[in-house]
């Protein structure tokens, strides 16, 4: 991403949060009652072509189309917005609307982004405020057109704009340096409300299944074994077969994994068959000098 569009006059700004395959056509998603609800991005005076580009990609990635611009600047087919877009290019972006923050404001229930918060009610403009997981879940259960409202790269959201929407969010970062890129915020923000606009995701839907308990009882039996040829010490095996049985039992191990891990220690168990009983006995008087 370009310089300009990580200006460290980020650090003043408030636009920027510091903050599976199909997705719903267009933004839209279906609430708890059946009505259709529509998520919009809206970006307020962007001074990057790059940054629109890459709030575009990250759209795409999960599942959003509609990108609304107050202000912005000149979007180049062959220019930098649509270097960054990815496969946005295709939709997202030149679709996008210019309109104004009145006009948003008007039509839907509007959430605010900004890096600077205010610490209590006595500061209402920046106050209160969600993070983006806390907005998911809020808004999984209500029936609304949402608009997700970023700010400038280099001041973000001002209080006159801020006043006039009905939600803030700020993404939880290190206070030394809470502000990031306008780009990056957006992405984050976009993935932790992933579920308000994906119905599914890319990745296979994987069953943990967890080995029967016979297999996981031939494990014990067969460490059990093992314990009998390495160790002599009735207390010792005792305690070590207890810890073992307490790891399994958190693991959840698989079939596959009981079954390699039986025959490891089966062939250990073996191997220490072979040995000099003599030489074990005496790494054991050893030991218990040293104690």
């Amino acid at each position: 991403m370009s310089d300009d569009g990580d200006s460290d006059g980020v650090t003043h700004g408030d636009g920027n949060v510091t903050g599976e395959p199909n997705a719903s056509d267009g933004g839209s998603t279906t609430g708890d009652d059946g009505v259709d609800r529509e998520f919009v991005v809206v970006v307020i005076e962007p001074e990057t072509p790059g940054n629109v580009g890459t709030i575009a990609r990250a759209m795409k990635n999960f599942g959003l189309t509609d990108l609304k611009l107050v202000d912005p600047p000149e979007i180049d087919p062959d220019g930098e917005a649509y270097g960054f877009a990815g496969h946005a290019r295709e939709d997202v972006l030149p679709n996008a609307d210019t309109v104004t923050l009145d006009e948003i404001v008007e039509n839907y229930h509007t959430v605010g982004t900004t890096a600077i918060t205010g610490e209590d009610a006595r500061r209402h403009v920046r106050f209160p405020f969600k993070t983006p997981a806390e907005l998911r879940e809020s808004l999984a259960s209500v029936d609304t057109d949402t608009a997700l409202v970023f700010g400038r790269e280099g001041t973000g959201l001002n209080n006159e704009e801020l006043a006039q929407l009905d939600e803030l969010i700020s993404i939880p970062a290190n206070p030394e340096y809470p502000v990031m890129n306008l780009g990056q915020a957006a992405t984050v923000t976009l993935y932790e409300l992933r579920s308000l606009f994906l119905d599914e995701y890319q990745l296979p839907e994987v069953e943990h299944e967890r080995a029967d308990e016979s297999e996981i009882e031939r494990f014990y039996e067969q460490f059990g074994a093992f314990l009998g040829r390495a160790e002599s010490r009735d207390h010792k095996r005792e305690r070590s077969e207890r810890l073992i049985r307490r790891l399994v039992g958190r693991a959840h191990p698989t079939s596959k994994e009981m079954t390699t891990l039986t025959g490891v220690f089966r062939r250990a168990t073996d191997l220490l068959g072979h040995t000099d009983h003599s030489d074990r006995e005496r790494v054991d008087d050893d030991e218990r000098r040293v104690r």
